[in-house]
């Protein structure tokens, strides 16, 4: 019987394609994609790394305690750029900013313009160098809308693990793309995770780049529901508060139904929409 048992189960696995190293059939271990989505594949989501794994003693300060406002040492606009990352705008009371990270995308990207011409409402697009390549008109759209594109690094890797000349190509790469695809070099640079190692800083100090971080995150990326990403913005959105939305990495559907509720019901409350 025990044999039996055996040779049955060696027939399933070898129906279903497994292999005892975890590997599929042809070679491919069944893991989470990049987060830049090439045209030929389904957009998928990545798991979001803990920013707390990175932290080292190369590494800029924590992110600040909720509405504890933290300003730029300067403005991106002075003679050098600010030298600590950005949490908070600092543009008079009940200001917010709204920022849209991951894509540019062919899908979720267009929804997301069409709610933001709706309502009126200017918001920061954190776009990866690697998808504005794939769709250079997709990112022209956005800016000819009139909303802000953000350096996000050429392929969404986590700087902080990086050596300094690697996270420097990383964002020079992400430049470049965007330069090509819309005209303009971007001014300001978000870490993917939040990620942020003081050689980063340095760099984006020296490119006169405003290092953006955020300070409401309603964990969109891991598709909670449309009520809860709803409430947590609700709750934690306050004067200067920089909130962190996506429309790239995977499946956005539930951003883009929480956009809808969302926007209109802070414009209500009488929060007008900045970009930093």
């Amino acid at each position: 019987m025990l044999v039996a048992g055996g040779g049955l189960m060696l027939g399933i696995a070898a129906a279903v394609g497994w292999q005892p190293n975890g590997m599929l059939a042809g070679g491919t271990r069944d893991q989470e994609p990049s987060r830049a989505v090439r045209p030929s594949a389904a957009p998928r989501s990545s798991p979001r790394a803990s920013k707390a794994a990175h932290v080292t003693s190369t590494e800029a300060p924590p992110r600040p305690a909720k509405h504890q406002k933290r300003e730029p040492s300067t403005s991106p606009t002075d003679d050098t750029a600010a030298t600590e990352p950005v949490y908070y705008l600092d543009d008079g009371p009940k200001t917010i900013a709204l920022t849209i990270d991951d894509g540019p995308s062919p899908i979720y990207t267009p929804q997301v313009l069409r709610i933001l011409e709706r309502y009126q409402v200017t918001a920061s697009f954190s776009m990866i160098g690697e998808n504005v390549t794939y769709y250079p008109s997709i990112a022209r759209d956005v800016a000819d809308a009139g909303h802000v594109i953000v350096n996000h690094t050429w392929d969404h890797s986590d700087l902080a693990l990086m050596k300094p000349a690697q996270a420097r190509t990383e964002i020079a790469r992400a430049t470049d793309a965007i330069h090509a695809a819309v005209g303009q070099r971007p001014r300001i640079f978000r870490a993917p995770y939040g990620a942020w190692s003081r050689a980063t800083l340095e760099y984006c100090a020296a490119e006169k780049l405003m290092p953006l971080d955020w300070s409401v995150d309603p964990r969109d990326w891991a598709r909670p529901g449309v009520r809860e990403i709803v409430s947590n913005i609700l709750r934690n959105t306050a004067t200067g508060s920089i909130i962190l939305e996506h429309d790239g990495g995977g499946d956005r559907s539930e951003t883009v139904a929480a956009l809808k509720i969302v926007i209109p019901r802070l414009l209500d409350e009488g929060y007008r929409f900045r970009t930093p």
